[in-house]
């Protein structure tokens, strides 16, 4: 995980247009078919175009699998920021403050309603990894504060129940400390992620885009990736309630 390998045909701004690509048709899937359409299963709008609504449950498990391939990617992308960036305690604070920007978008649209506290938005996962990979970069020769962080970090996840949970912030922290080997950090982190849920056997795809990484940042709109998320989170939660009503009701 270093920009001076080129080796690759993928730039490091190709693998974050790719990550929002395969997060949005995910969203398109967990927020308007699962909660704007899908929701109340039998009395679901749908249901009278196809007669049941498992044709509508099909699409939606195709769309959260294709979605698996997201969280890797920008776990992979958080890491080399954090490897390259500057100022990694800025780095960290703009995934906090993102995080709860975007936790009333995340909220409406996953749920419909506000606040949801059984589940929290994917910047406080990268957040916390990110935090834990602070704590290691600054702790040279006294590792066992990097693994105190790491452990306080993986329990607040779960505590506060943020997306992945302490799944994902260990894997930030193994990619991290895998990094000089892409392939060893690659294989770990897929396997434990699959340990933490079946569904992100679906993953690997995304796991297989980040071995073509060429070591490049490539060119990116400043601030657009993050901003994107809350964004597109609320128009998903806008289309669910005043575009879909009208348009199930015109057919």
């Amino acid at each position: 995980m270093n920009r001076t390998d080129h080796g690759g045909l993928l730039s490091g701004s190709t693998l974050k247009w790719l990550a929002i690509l395969l997060m949005l048709i995910d969203h398109v899937g967990a927020s308007l078919l699962e909660i704007f359409v899908l929701n109340g299963y039998s009395n679901s709008p749908l249901a009278g175009l196809t007669g049941n609504v498992d044709f509508w449950w099909k699409v939606d498990r195709v769309l959260r699998y294709i979605g698996r391939s997201a969280f890797p990617i920008f776990c992979f992308l958080l890491v080399e920021g954090a490897v390259h960036t500057r100022d990694i305690r800025r780095y960290a604070g703009r995934m906090i403050a993102f995080a709860f920007v975007s936790e009333l978008p995340f909220d409406l649209a996953l749920r419909n309603h506000f606040p949801w506290w059984a589940h929290q938005n994917v910047f406080f996962t990268l957040a916390l990894g990110l935090s834990a990979i602070l704590v290691f970069q600054r702790s040279a020769g006294r590792e066992w504060r990097g693994l105190a962080a790491l452990g306080a970090a993986a329990i607040l996840a779960e505590v506060c129940k943020i997306d992945y949970g302490a799944t994902g912030v260990l894997v930030i922290t193994l990619m991290y400390l895998l990094r000089e080997n892409r392939a060893a950090a690659l294989a770990v982190s897929y396997v434990l992620l699959a340990v933490g849920g079946s569904i992100e056997l679906y993953a690997l795809p995304g796991f297989l885009a980040l071995l073509l990484y060429n070591g490049k940042r490539g060119r990116q709109p400043k601030r657009f990736f993050y901003w994107f998320y809350p964004v597109h989170l609320l128009a998903l939660w806008g289309i669910g309630n005043f575009v879909l009503p009208y348009a199930i009701g015109k057919i």
